[in-house]
């Protein structure tokens, strides 16, 4: 029945047999019948069925929250007795948002050379996107914000604050500047995350409370493409600390502190509430507490 139970998942989270078929890797009338052959088995009917899919019955919705249950312990007890022989080995699917992958490597590095036998994927996603992925299954864990938007039930561990800057051509007029505000960045031709992102929405906020409504020229969901166009001039970024030290060492770049009105943002690993954890997810929030706690010591 397990693997019936993950292709009703797949099903669940795609919302279309084509694509939670390609997830599973198998035919299109196999996932239908799988889904068939689980719907005999529990003696209801889970999905109403179309031209194409048309969501969860009651039942079906119900089935999935057990589903999940049952596939992640039956996971999570694999992983066990592995970790028993060998230590914590197997796969490991990290969502990250955008601002948080230039430091991640700080965290994922020292935990890749504690554990050689983990493989690690890291996904960059939307905070929205990494709650509604680790509830899913397709996430083991996310290195997101704790501390703006509703997070649900999930384990965290904090990781790091949040502090803003600037990122301007060096001959940019606000880059003469030693300290700005959001308030100085009224008219500056500025490039940022798409709304999607809860960076962009804080930064939103930011800018609303100075008086100025975002309206940037150039939005995208990569940090680097908004590095290239401050590069290019003659736009500005907002951007973290973390952005600003892998970028801003150049010569044909400038990072000038920002102060926010709110205060910087926590960002923090978020697991799963349902324990135990497999190895690998438990070894990382080891990881992540020694990382946040070498971070506070001076």
């Amino acid at each position: 029945m397990l693997d019936r139970l993950e292709m009703f998942i797949a099903l669940a989270t795609e919302r279309h047999f084509g694509r939670a078929a390609q997830a599973c890797g198998v035919s299109q009338p196999s996932l239908s019948a799988a889904i068939k052959q689980l719907e005999g088995e529990l003696g209801v009917q889970l999905v109403w069925r179309g031209a194409r899919f048309q969501g969860l019955t009651p039942e079906g919705a119900r089935v999935l929250d057990w589903a999940r249950r049952i596939v992640g312990d039956t996971r999570t007890l694999r992983d066990e007795m592995r970790a028993a022989r060998h230590g914590p080995s197997g796969n490991l699917r990290l969502g990250v948002i955008p601002t948080a992958l230039p430091m991640v490597a700080q965290l994922t590095g020292p935990y890749l050379r504690r554990h050689p036998n983990v493989r690690l994927e890291i996904l960059s996603r939307s905070s929205t996107e990494i709650l509604q992925q680790i509830d899913a299954l397709a996430l083991d864990a996310g290195v997101s914000y704790l501390d703006n938007e509703p997070l649900g039930r999930v384990v965290t561990e904090p990781l790091y604050s949040e502090a803003y800057l600037l990122l301007t051509r060096p001959d940019h007029l606000l880059a003469r500047r030693a300290r700005l505000t959001f308030a100085d960045l009224a008219g500056a031709a500025l490039c940022l995350l798409s709304e999607d992102m809860q960076n962009r929405r804080i930064i939103n906020a930011e800018l609303a409370r100075a008086g100025i409504t975002a309206t940037p020229q150039l939005e995208s969901n990569s940090i680097l493409a908004l590095v290239a166009h401050v590069q290019a001039g003659p736009w500005v970024s907002v951007v973290n600390a973390h952005t600003a030290a892998l970028f801003a060492a150049t010569p044909t770049l400038r990072a000038t502190p920002l102060a926010a009105e709110t205060g910087a943002k926590q960002v923090g690993l978020i697991a799963p509430w349902r324990e135990p954890h497999t190895p690998v997810l438990k070894a990382l929030l080891a990881e992540a507490r020694r990382f946040s706690g070498a971070a506070a010591r001076p």
